[in-house]
């Protein structure tokens, strides 16, 4: 589940960047005056001569332009000094590199980030690299797309490009340096231009967290060092057409050849797929020609499938990949060039239903969106194990989308939401230059004609990238706003041209476009805290149709996240001072505070009384909300008018450490946020609804269920029993059908105005197969929908949940063993099949004699120091038990991440003192 030990993303030192000592200079022209840093900073690839071989440029040496005062000419050229330059990873933006050699402070911890100069990035960087090749008999390719915002570029002195042409961060660039190259020692430099997204084509931040004073300038994926032969192979991929039964495929294999000599060819195009499926065809080429090759089950019967290998999402079917193998040959040259990549066999459509709502079918089949939003690292670094630990988490939650605006991930991401069989919905970003022509009063200036061309080659080149991936189901060419027409044009011509093969949609928000339509989606909003009863409403962010970005606001993380990510101050300012600007919230003036956030916590839970009184209720408030949005939109996914077709929570998890938007946090640590989401998106899931008082089933399972028993218990808070019914002989269908139990009383005698509600639901062999316990008032939260806006719909009157703080302290305990090597089945094999994971087996019970149950009961893994080991996944979690009852879970994680440590089990709850036990 885990591939390795979970660090924060940040690039390791390459390999070849090697720091020496001042007498190892190479010669070559003197740099500028030396830094304080002393060293000689290289960073040097070897390149094989094998055609058809892709070799990514290892490290890059990094400097101010401000301070390097040589030309072009000298920094370009091979054994240039590059005394006090800064290491830089083979991805880096220009902060990524000095916070990893320590030129700047953490600015993940409390206000640090302000302490670094913006100014210094106001001026372009070099980029600067060698590379190493034994012999010149290939022809040589520079293969780059991730420059943040645009780059001159320069091989052995010599300018191959310049800004104008390498511009746009998705932009994809192939130069052919073949005549520029020598045998031995090769440089490449880049002269990269700083980035302002309100500007340029790129990437930005907007409210999501406090932007980097760089703006992420830097080169961001991986520049590729490509050898090949007489006849290039590009633009491989697999166009799939595969039947309503599921009982056949139709495969296309288009690719282009390119003739890169003077004099006529003859090459031969070969391909497998697996080990069963081969197929050849020559192909006579003039001088210099292009040509597109195209296999079908026409001319080639073997490219149509019987019995395919489906691909499905996570919950509704295995993630079956094939792997196409394609190469191209001459005579007397032999191989000249190859590509292999995978690809999967599915259907996707997303007509618009008979309310205009957007409704996704995979291989035949509706399915609710249950998604949220993506963030990378905001300095953009990428680990490929903190990518898997958190799309772990999201499946662990029971998510089946994720929604990509304007940050869209490397190919690696792509092949893990492949594996693990998570949807993606990638987009371009709203309110900056990519909306430019269309938003309004938002950020970003109208286009020029040589942004245009900008647009459409980022479309081209992300639709080559992604349109093989069966985890990505749609492109959203608009997010806030949806293009002009002749954006739009240019896009959508892009995307046929590369035979994009899913649905396009115009917008994330209700707008519609004039070649694709209506997007099918809205955005109402919230982003700011509602009460949990919101979400049933069919009406603003509430469960109809495609809400593509929602959620209640604020996510305050736990105490071991907040003590790493805040200092004392701060901390005494979260709890104490609603008003107070709150660094670690957003830029826009809009969430700068938690204001709204805190006088809902303390109209309904009670004034906090210090800071781990006020986490406590946070984590109560978080886990009702986020449980009771999942769940509105799956009570109304099968409704016959208006139907909730998707949702995705705003956000998943936050680029740094954040004090809104996330089911994660930061550190991977989870809480209540994170468990009321799991909660909601059980498989066999028994629920209450806060509009109606209904107790549904809802089953996401493909098969349906039948001999089910429900019995729904409401509680005072002392624990007394107030209403108790059980229904017996329940069934529900398949794919998200749901079956309503009852419905609650509007009036229980006796009940006090803070009560608890308990559902429990078991199988026809009497086994609990699902467990919901609410707290709930006899007085409602009131809502003023006359006065909603798009981030929020006030509210008048709170529900009155302080009867909470009135409950005795439950007595719980906790046995713990724990067992290594035993992994979790259900997910996907990881890239590190060699670490080694531990199981925690944790039994919990209460053993109070009275009626008080114990609330919201949580368990953190520690280890021997108490820190907890992150990242872990629970079978369960913040689970409430009335005295007899006890409850088994189990916790998978790495056991490297014990660091020598036995495991211990923390215990705490709303009224649970905290203890530790043992788990050896």
């Amino acid at each position: 589940m885990f591939p390795s030990r979970l660090r924060v993303p940040r690039r390791a030192a390459p390999v070849l960047a090697v720091l020496g000592l001042l007498g190892a200079l190479v010669a070559g022209a003197p740099a500028a005056a030396p830094s304080p840093r002393a060293a000689l900073v290289r960073a040097v690839t070897d390149v094989p001569g094998t055609p058809g071989s892709a070799t990514p440029l290892s490290a890059y040496a990094i400097r101010s332009t401000a301070e390097v005062s040589d030309a072009a000419a000298l920094v370009s050229a091979p054994g240039y000094r590059t005394t006090g330059w800064h290491p830089a990873g083979p991805r880096s933006t220009v902060l990524a590199a000095l916070v990893a050699d320590g030129t700047h402070p953490d600015p993940f911890h409390s206000t640090d980030q302000r302490r670094i100069p913006a100014a210094d990035f106001a001026v372009p960087w070099w980029f600067r690299a060698e590379f190493t090749v034994a012999d010149t008999a290939a022809r040589t390719y520079l293969d780059f797309s991730g420059v943040v915002s645009a780059a001159d570029v320069y091989v052995n002195g010599e300018q191959v490009a310049t800004a104008s042409a390498v511009a746009g961060a998705y932009t994809h660039h192939e130069l052919d340096v073949t005549a520029r190259v020598r045998a031995g020692t090769n440089a490449v430099a880049f002269r990269v231009k700083p980035n302002d997204p309100r500007k340029n084509l790129t990437m930005g931040w907007l409210d999501w967290l406090q932007p980097p004073p760089d703006e992420n300038m830097g080169i961001v994926r991986d520049v590729l060092v490509r050898r090949g032969g007489p006849v290039a192979l590009r633009d491989a991929h697999v166009v799939t057409d595969l039947a309503p039964s599921l009982a056949s495929a139709d495969l296309t294999v288009k690719a282009t050849v390119r003739n890169e000599t003077a004099e006529a060819r003859t090459a031969t195009v070969s391909g497998t797929i697996g080990s069963g499926i081969a197929f050849r065809r020559e192909v006579t080429l003039r001088a210099h020609e292009t040509r597109t090759v195209a296999f079908t089950p026409a001319d080639t019967p073997q490219l149509r499938l019987d019995r395919p290998r489906v691909w499905w999402p996570a919950g509704m079917g295995a993630q079956e990949l094939y792997e196409l193998d394609l190469s191209v040959a001459v005579p007397g040259a032999g191989l000249c060039d190859r590509s292999r990549h995978g690809f999967g066999v599915r259907s996707v459509r997303a007509p618009l239903n008979k309310d205009g709502a957007r409704q996704y079918f995979v291989n035949g089949r509706p399915l609710l969106i249950r998604g949220a939003g993506w963030s990378p690292d905001e300095l953009l670094r990428w680990d490929a194990a903190y990518a898997e630990d958190r799309l772990a988490y999201a499946r662990d939650l029971g998510l089946n989308t994720l929604r990509l605006e304007g940050h869209l991930e490397h190919d690696e991401f792509f092949d893990l939401t492949d594996r693990y069989g998570i949807l993606t919905l990638p987009g371009w970003q709203c309110c900056s230059k990519w909306e430019g022509e269309v938003n309004g009063t938002e950020a970003g200036e109208s286009w020029t004609a040589a942004d245009h061309l900008v647009a459409q080659a980022s479309m081209a080149a992300e639709a080559a990238r992604l349109r093989d991936h069966p985890s990505v189901i749609s492109f959203l060419i608009g997010s806030d706003f949806a293009p002009d027409a002749e954006i739009e044009k240019g896009y959508v011509d892009a995307l046929k041209a590369a035979d994009w093969p899913t649905p396009v949609v115009p917008a994330a928000s209700a707008k519609s476009a004039p070649l694709t339509g209506a997007s099918g989606m809205r955005m109402p909003g919230p982003y700011e805290w509602v009460p949990p009863g919101y979400w049933y409403d069919k009406r603003e962010g509430g469960a109809t149709g495609f809400n593509s970005e929602t959620s209640a606001g604020p996510d305050i993380p736990t105490l071991d996240t907040l003590r790493r990510m805040m200092s004392p101050a701060e901390l005494t300012s979260l709890w104490k001072d609603p008003a107070a600007p709150q660094y670690h919230r957003s830029p826009s003036r809009t969430y700068a505070t938690l204001k709204v956030y805190d006088e809902a916590l303390s109209g309904r839970y009670g004034a906090p009384g210090s800071l781990e009184d006020y986490v406590a209720k946070a984590q109560l408030a978080q886990y009702e909300n986020v449980r009771a949005q999942f769940e509105a939109y799956a009570r109304n996914a099968t409704d016959a008018s208006k139907p909730s077709t998707g949702v995705v929570y705003w956000m998943f998890n936050s680029g740094w450490t954040s004090l809104h938007w996330q089911l994660v946090d930061r550190y991977l640590d989870q809480n209540g946020a994170y468990f009321g989401a799991k909660k909601a998106n059980e498989p066999l899931h028994v629920q209450y609804a806060y509009d109606d008082r209904t107790v549904a089933v809802v089953n996401r399972r493909a098969a349906p269920v039948s001999g089910l028993t429900a019995r729904v218990s409401l509680f005072n808070t002392d624990g007394t029993r107030k209403y108790d019914r059980t229904v017996t002989g329940l069934a529900v269908g398949g794919d998200g059908a749901k079956a309503t139990v009852l419905t609650v009383p509007a009036s229980v005698e006796g009940l006090s105005t803070t009560y608890l509600a308990r559902l429990v639901l078991t199988d026809a062999d009497g086994r609990e197969v699902s467990r919901n316990v609410y707290w709930l008032s006899t007085r409602r939260d009131v809502l003023d929908y006359t006065e909603s806006n798009w981030y929020i719909t006030p509210t008048t009157a709170y529900a009155d949940l302080t009867g909470l703080r009135s409950m005795a302290q439950a007595s719980v305990s906790a046995t713990a063993t724990t067992h290594e090597g035993a992994g979790a089945p259900s997910t996907p094999t990881s890239t590190s099949t060699s670490t080694s994971t531990s199981t925690t087996v944790v039994t919990v019970r209460n053993t109070g004699t009275g009626n008080t149950p114990a609330l919201l009961t949580d368990l953190h893994l520690v280890d021997g120091k108490g820190t907890p080991v992150l990242p872990v996944r629970w079978s369960d979690n913040q689970i409430s038990l009335w005295p007899g009852e006890s409850a088994t879970l189990t916790a998978t994680y790495r056991t490297a991440d014990l660091h020598g440590s036995a495991p211990r089990v923390r215990i705490s709850g709303w009224n649970t003192p905290t203890a530790t036990v043992p788990a050896v």
